[in-house]
């Protein structure tokens, strides 16, 4: 059984949102962090991108990036 075309159109609305960053990092590093990630209960997308969220709220209170 294959996708329904609402299902198809619900997706193409989404991924019309979303951004697309690609990571490259070496296996060692990226087994790392697929680790972490496992290991605080999240995907790794959302752990990652809560990093980043708060490298951002520290530079911003820091006055920006140095």
């Amino acid at each position: 059984m294959g996708i329904s075309e609402k299902k198809k159109a619900s997706n193409a609305r989404y991924d019309e949102k979303c951004d697309i960053i690609y990571l490259k990092p070496l296996k060692a590093r990226g087994a790392a962090i697929r680790a972490a990630a496992a290991a605080s209960g999240q995907s790794l997308q959302g752990y990652i991108l809560q990093a980043v969220e708060e490298r951002m709220a520290r530079e911003a209170q820091k006055g920006g990036t140095e």
